[in-house]
């Protein structure tokens, strides 16, 4: 009976343990606050330290272009924002910046949001919305 219930606690422990590794999106180093809807793509990281890495979101833009805002307030390293629309075209690859522009002209549908990092420090956040005609 001891033993049965040692390894039930054990095989819990265990189940625990690799269920907090999860193969999740965010990396350890930084956490973003993202609402994605079909209104805007909101994204925005309050403290992020030394980090590298890319994060990939897929947002549903019922237009052909977006308005996007960003800002962001970096003491060391970059972020790349690159948006692709549903046919895999780019509509905007920059360095994040203060600032609002549209994208270019692409398909509606389900576009890919891409935000590279490269030991950047700081905080940045940035909100892309359809652009009406």
């Amino acid at each position: 009976m001891f033993r049965t219930t040692l390894y039930s606690l054990t095989a819990i422990c265990l189940a625990g343990v690799l269920i907090s590794c999860s193969d999740d999106p965010v990396a350890p180093g930084i956490e973003p606050e993202i609402v994605n809807n079909s209104e805007s793509f909101e994204f925005q990281v309050t403290q992020v330290s030394n980090y590298t890495g890319a994060l990939n979101y897929t947002w549903a833009n019922s237009q052909i272009s977006a308005n996007l805002d960003e800002s962001s307030d970096l003491n060391g390293g970059s972020v790349r924002l690159t948006v692709v629309d549903s046919e895999g075209t780019t509509v905007h690859s920059a360095p994040l910046d203060d600032g609002s522009v549209a994208t270019s002209e692409g398909e509606a549908g389900d576009w890919t949001v891409r935000v590279i990092f490269e030991g950047a420090s700081g905080t940045l956040n940035f909100r892309l919305q359809p652009r009406t005609p």
